[in-house]
């Protein structure tokens, strides 16, 4: 079995995300295609247990892949951001892979850990080892409840300019595209999505996306996995509110929406007499509660709020993210 051996830096204080110096922007899609990148197989999150100055703790560690061996990482104290974390600035780092041996060291010089085989092992800084997971969402392929109008499962015809994406492993529903239905009232919505592997893109240009609401208000589609989490990030409604943890998984990972809505309320005159309020949960984790909308976000069919009701609009940002497992129910 060929051994992939990359060392890990962790050490205090913040990292820029620095865009790769190569040229060539690499877009992966679909999954028969990663074995051709083995930063794909490193990159991903690892939980353990180590020992730190006589004390131990539990520790996460997301793992980035940035382009051609190179890597950016956080460890978090007490766990995975959603599994544990206690909310602490986390530790950053960074690592650099030559052909199947990488090694990083801190800022004293010193080799701090090495990843081979799925364990992350930490020496030096902190002793332990951590295990490679790939977590899933608790309503991943959740069925449609009796009484839901499934929007999407492999037909595209509720759909304005609905596109079927084809890959290797099904077909999916593509970018740039409404629903045909109009929301106008409370509603609980279910969505899945799966952003790309694009390891030398940086910001928003990694991935990106977005779920319009009503047309109008944006929850934001990105592979910000291992990023701050801000409004313009995966889960943050643009220009209102970032998500309370990001709750982002690594690109070409099926993740999950589950949004419950309520319309603005509007008096005979059109005059705004209740925000519209929303209920986010990104791979099963709250990350927006009874959140009041203050206004419309930019991008969508209405450039403000009106009593009028709305598509659910798949925004087209460039980047092939592909979605699938779409329905709702009225409230």
């Amino acid at each position: 079995m060929r051994r992939q051996l990359c060392v890990l830096a962790l050490f205090c204080g913040s990292v820029a995300w620095a865009a790769d110096a190569k040229p060539g922007k690499i877009v992966v899609s679909d999954p028969a295609e990663l074995a051709n990148y083995p930063d794909y197989a490193i990159q991903g999150e690892y939980e353990g247990t180590i020992e730190k100055e006589g004390k131990t703790f539990k520790l996460g560690v997301q793992l980035v892949a940035t382009g051609d061996g190179k890597f950016q990482a956080k460890g978090y104290y007490g766990g995975l951001p959603g599994a544990g974390w206690d909310g602490k600035e986390p530790i950053s780092g960074s690592a650099t892979r030559e052909g199947d041996r990488v090694v990083i060291q801190d800022k004293n010089g010193d080799t701090v850990g090495e990843v081979a085989e799925g364990t992350l092992t930490l020496k030096g800084y902190a002793n332990g080892s951590l295990k490679r997971i790939v977590r899933q969402s608790p309503t991943l392929g959740a069925k449609p409840p009796a009484g839901a109008t499934v929007l999407f499962a492999d037909e595209v015809s509720p759909w304005e300019n609905g596109k079927l994406v084809t890959l290797s492993d099904g077909k999916f529903l593509g970018v740039g595209t409404r629903s045909l239905h109009i929301f106008n009232k409370p509603f609980q919505l279910h969505l899945e999505f799966r952003t790309p592997f694009m390891p030398r893109s940086t910001g928003q240009a990694r991935g990106n996306s977005g779920v319009y609401i009503q047309d109008r208000y944006e929850i934001q589609v990105l592979d910000s996995f291992g990023l701050k989490g801000l409004d313009n990030e995966c889960g943050g409604i643009y220009k209102e509110a970032a998500p309370k943890v990001n709750m982002c998984l690594p690109p070409m990972q099926w993740q999950t929406y589950d949004i419950d809505f309520t319309p603005a309320k509007f008096d005979d005159n059109g005059k705004k007499t209740a925000p519209a309020v929303i209920t986010v949960k990104h791979n099963g984790v709250v990350i927006h509660d009874q959140l009041a909308l203050k206004s419309n976000t930019p991008g969508g069919k209405f450039n403000k709020e009106v009593p009028e009701g709305g598509s659910l609009y798949l925004q087209n940002h460039g980047d092939p993210v592909v979605f699938r497992n779409i329905w709702f129910i009225e409230k």
